[in-house]
């Protein structure tokens, strides 16, 4: 399997950015597709974006859609989550996650469609 450390998490007000880090060891990292999940205090851990192979294809979920964008960077083992305008409601442990199975932009995954996790780091958006 491969090893997940994120980074880049902290306290930002209402209409900040963060970018959050990923980086993988252990493992062919351009072999995974690769997502971001956070979890709220008493909530499931949710969908947040997931991004193919190579870079090329994306998919957010609605509420993220035109403020965060994920990418990946193959040579440094990296995936990264740019997040823009924030909102009080994106206040959660993210996570970042990989698997080595199929890829569909149209899929909305869920957190047992993967495989590897990250330990998470907290980002807190305050109004």
């Amino acid at each position: 399997q491969v090893q997940l450390v994120e980074s880049g998490g902290g306290l930002v007000q209402a209409g900040g950015s963060l970018r959050l880090s990923c980086a993988a060891s252990g493992r062919t990292f351009s072999g995974y597709i690769m997502g971001w999940f956070r979890q709220a205090p008493g909530k499931e851990r949710e969908f947040v974006a997931s991004i193919d192979r190579s870079g090329g294809s994306t998919n957010y979920r609605d509420s993220v859609k035109g403020r965060f964008t994920i990418s990946r960077d193959n040579a440094k083992n990296t995936v990264y989550l740019q997040m823009n305008s924030l909102k009080p409601e994106d206040t959660a442990v993210y996570y970042c996650a990989a698997d080595d199975g199929f890829y569909s932009s149209r899929r909305t995954y869920t957190a047992a469609d993967f495989g590897s996790w990250g330990q998470g780091t907290q980002v807190t958006v305050s109004s």
